[in-house]
């Protein structure tokens, strides 16, 4: 049941026609170009994915298109979350569609106490046997004790971060691996994931996700190797010229985390639409910066192999 998922996680966005309707063929070009490149695992229809957007038969029709196209060569997994009743529903969908396992996200909207959060994770994870990765963001916040008790439930075999909070997030680290099992996967969800790594690398947290390899793999590739092997030099280079800047832009608008993705697909090639709202495309202004940003960081990355000849 447990997956290796070694290297850096590839979360796709959802291409859509400027009707609004899923492109499949899009999304399998999107999806085979990523794997091409060597990611670590597949997060279909996620936060990334605009999972929040897609109706019942669309979801379906995303993660059955993934799973065929990765063919097998890295794990796929699917987002699920909503109220109960649609997390189940998507969760029976992505184990009918071929899914290996789901990311557990939030539910909707309510204030969430730490015994109804781990009903509804208990509740959502016996709708099939995938594995389950559970997502501490937003309203769903574990503590130590809810932690502990989820990572119980025989199917659940992760815990993704987004909250940032580094010194609760230690805390659960240590309950849960002490307590259940020292293998448990922990991974760091953060948005631009790459400029917090480090640090969450330090409390046992060693994998993460990375918004950038959807459209520019080659630095999402470049930093995690550098972070593995030691080359803070790259690392920092990457950081100053590329990721700070990508996070200074994010920030400027709510759910840029998600159409600053959408927009960079777009301009490596493939025209991934736009977003639904209640989430809106980059202007043109901030577009302009983004593909800036981008070359800014390949430049980087080009001046570190050229002295590495």
């Amino acid at each position: 049941m447990q997956p290796n998922f070694d290297g850096v996680l590839f979360f796709p966005v959802t291409p859509f026609t400027e009707t609004g309707a899923v492109d499949l063929d899009l999304l399998a070009r999107h999806v085979a170009k990523g794997v091409d490149a060597g990611p670590g695992g597949v997060f279909i229809a996620c936060g990334t994915g605009e999972f929040h957007a897609l109706e019942p038969q669309e979801f379906g029709d995303v993660v059955r298109t993934a799973v065929e196209t990765v063919a097998g060569r890295v794990p796929v997994y699917a987002g699920a979350g909503g109220s109960v009743a649609q997390a189940k529903l998507f969760a029976t969908s992505a184990k009918d569609n071929g899914a290996d396992g789901l990311l557990l996200l939030p539910p909707y909207l309510v204030e969430v106490p730490d015994a109804g959060l781990v009903a509804y994770t208990r509740e959502v994870a016996a709708a099939t046997d995938l594995p389950v990765i559970v997502y501490n963001r937003n309203n769903a916040r574990y503590t130590e004790a809810s932690a502990v008790e989820v990572a119980k439930i025989p199917n659940v075999i992760g815990f993704k971060d987004g909250t940032g909070d580094l010194d609760k997030v230690a805390r659960i680290v240590r309950a849960v691996t002490e307590k259940v099992d020292e293998d448990f996967l922990f991974f760091n969800g953060l948005p631009t994931a790459e400029t917090t790594q480090q640090a969450y690398r330090a409390i046992g947290v060693p994998l993460y996700s990375s918004a950038t390899f959807a459209f520019a793999p080659d630095l999402a590739l470049a930093f995690y190797n550098a972070l593995e092997s030691g080359n803070d030099a790259l690392v920092n280079a990457l950081s100053a010229a590329f990721f700070h800047p990508l996070v200074r832009l994010r920030d400027t608008v709510p759910g840029y985390a998600v159409s600053l993705v959408k927009a960079g697909v777009a301009m490596e090639g493939i025209p991934a639409g736009p977003v639904r709202p209640p989430l809106v495309m980059p202007t043109s202004a901030d577009l302009t910066e983004l593909h800036s940003i981008i070359s800014a960081g390949r430049a980087v990355l080009a001046d570190a192999l050229a002295q590495a000849r």
